[in-house]
């Protein structure tokens, strides 16, 4: 547990990896303040509200903070930031974890059969990852300190789930790159972590659907709150400067900063069959 509580925003943490990472923190005795949309059961087609993540924060020993928060609406992720500030005066972890993902996302077919609303990824996805980047800097440059994190896949690197999710996650992870060159002069770091597969409710969901065709994905799967400890290493490894501004595979950085899931166990690797991060030249041109 942390001597002084460090203050910590997750956005999109209703459910799934999210609500892990919020998870993870909490354990940790660290105050939390979680977003989602979803305030009472039955408003999303999955389970999990804003609230509940709060309280389960809360009854792990950390402080959970609920703030219900559409981040497709630029003046809310504004309160946000001004309601975390007027309440703590500081903030050391922003994970960007908000997205918008449509039932047709994993549906076989090529793009133009799909929804076009797909496409709303890019919005609550990226440009929200952006947004909320935007006011954490301004925070975190002044206080000389913090880490900023972007949720991400292979999708980044290789053919999934279409061009919509793919342009998604390789724009988060060159969003870290080019945000780093301007935060690390102030001391702040930042990072894109590709997560594997998750024990979530959304694998539940799919499990429960057809067990045998998933039970391999299930066996090697992760549980959500692995990323919100590789995390937690990340901000207090004394090198963090020097990693800043890449994109990691949360397996492998895991791997390199001692960090195991919650049964002990070390997640793996996809490197060889999804490829790793890719590499970005490293001019700089104002």
């Amino acid at each position: 547990m942390n001597l002084s509580p460090r203050v910590i925003l997750v956005t999109g943490a209703s459910r799934g990896a999210g609500k892990g990472i919020a998870q993870a923190f909490g354990r940790l005795g660290d105050i939390v303040y979680i977003t989602g949309r979803s305030q009472k059961e039955g408003d999303a087609p999955l389970p999990g509200t804003v609230f509940a993540t709060a309280n389960a924060i809360t009854r792990m020993g950390g402080v959970g903070v609920p703030v219900v928060c559409d981040h497709s609406d630029d003046a809310q992720v504004k309160q946000l930031f001004q309601q975390i500030m007027e309440e703590r005066g500081q903030l050391d972890i922003l994970v960007n974890n908000a997205t918008a993902l449509h039932d047709d996302l994993v549906m076989p077919g090529p793009f133009w059969e799909k929804s076009l609303d797909l496409v709303d990824i890019l919005n609550v996805g990226l440009r929200s990852s952006y947004v909320a980047s935007y006011y954490a800097a301004r925070i975190m440059a002044q206080q000389k300190s913090g880490l900023i994190v972007n949720t991400s896949s292979p999708g980044a690197a290789c053919y999934m789930h279409g061009p919509a999710y793919g342009a998604q996650k390789a724009g988060s992870d060159k969003m870290i790159w080019d945000m780093a060159q301007d935060l690390k002069p102030f001391n702040v770091g930042c990072a894109s972590i590709w997560m594997g597969v998750l024990k979530t409710e959304r694998l539940d969901a799919v499990m429960a659907a057809d067990p045998e065709k998933y039970a391999a994905f299930f066996q090697m799967a992760e549980s959500p709150e692995f990323t919100g400890r590789v995390i937690d290493a990340l901000y207090r490894d004394e090198n963090l400067l020097d990693k800043t501004g890449r994109a990691f595979i949360g397996a492998e950085i895991g791997m390199e900063l001692g960090v195991c899931d919650l049964d002990g166990s070390q997640p793996h690797s996809h490197r060889e069959a999804l490829g790793g991060p890719l590499p970005y030249n490293p001019a700089v041109v104002q």
